[in-house]
């Protein structure tokens, strides 16, 4: 994410909805392919199967990056904490861990709450793969927008979406509704992944973005982590799913205001001549 902000600014947000999709990709593909797999060759061979075509496709990224400007040797090392000094970085950063300990609840266990309704395990086993297809169209769709109106102004109520389908899930009980679910949180959760990272580049110099990228995202991803295990734990105490929906949602929901928080802060200080 880093090095793609170097190298695009008007279209910045195109870039990292483009490069974002390969996840969409192989959120869709791999789950099938993993299944399929076991069924044919066992549990070991298709570990090593997917690690196989890891090595090959994260060694050509890696292989193939190339940077715009030159290293620099920032103060403060690896984790600095002077980052933290600017209350919009802070902010977004809690803003984003919120969002996170809700918005993988859905893509966790939505296949298993429609076999729990009593939809076909073989069928509701592809919700996931539909969702993640649909993320790939929200994230060049929010990309695109974003260049033209803003991150926050597409990341916004594309995330009120999916927390608003994280609120309906546990209530839907056919087919098709959990399809609909899919496809529609899908689309409003893949836009505020693909560009997370786009206000953070906002939040000081370009030569430094790395890591801030790498911060922010070390924060993000533990409330990634603990986000769906709690969902787990609520619905083993609650035994249902309609609990877990307004927890959910509710964290998705309260993070964007923290979002709004965010980019209110930012534009003060950018008035104050702060950054």
């Amino acid at each position: 994410m880093g090095v793609t902000s170097h190298w695009f600014k008007k279209r910045r947000g195109v870039a990292l909805g483009v490069m974002a999709t390969g996840s969409s990709l192989g959120g869709t593909i791999f789950p099938i392919a993993t299944r399929k797999l076991i069924n044919e060759v066992g549990f070991p061979w298709t570990m090593r199967i997917i690690g196989f075509i890891l090595i090959l496709t994260l060694g050509c990224a890696n292989l193939t990056l190339k940077r715009r400007l030159p290293p620099v040797n920032a103060k403060g090392g690896l984790f600095n904490l002077a980052v933290f000094k600017n209350m919009a970085f802070t902010v977004w950063c809690i803003s984003g861990f919120t969002t996170f300990l809700g918005l993988y609840t859905v893509l966790t266990y939505i296949d298993v709450s429609a076999a729990f309704v009593g939809i076909d395990p073989e069928f509701s086993f592809y919700l996931i793969s539909i969702a993640n297809a649909a993320s790939g169209f929200g994230r060049v769709f929010s990309g695109v927008m974003a260049d033209r109106i803003g991150a926050v102004n597409i990341m916004a109520p594309c995330t009120v979406i999916a927390g608003i389908m994280t609120y309906i899930w546990p209530f839907v009980t056919t087919k098709g509704s959990f399809i609909a679910i899919s496809i529609i949180y899908g689309f409003g959760s893949g836009a505020f992944v693909s560009l997370i990272s786009m206000p953070v580049i906002a939040f000081g110099e370009i030569e430094d973005v790395g890591r801030r990228v790498g911060v922010s995202l070390t924060i993000l991803a533990t409330g990634a982590l603990a986000g769906p295990p709690i969902s787990g734990a609520i619905n083993n105490a609650t035994g249902g799913f309609k609990v877990v929906g307004y927890y959910a949602g509710s964290m998705i929901i309260l993070s964007v205001f923290l979002m709004f928080l965010s980019r209110q802060i930012h534009l003060k200080w950018k008035l104050r001549g702060k950054f």
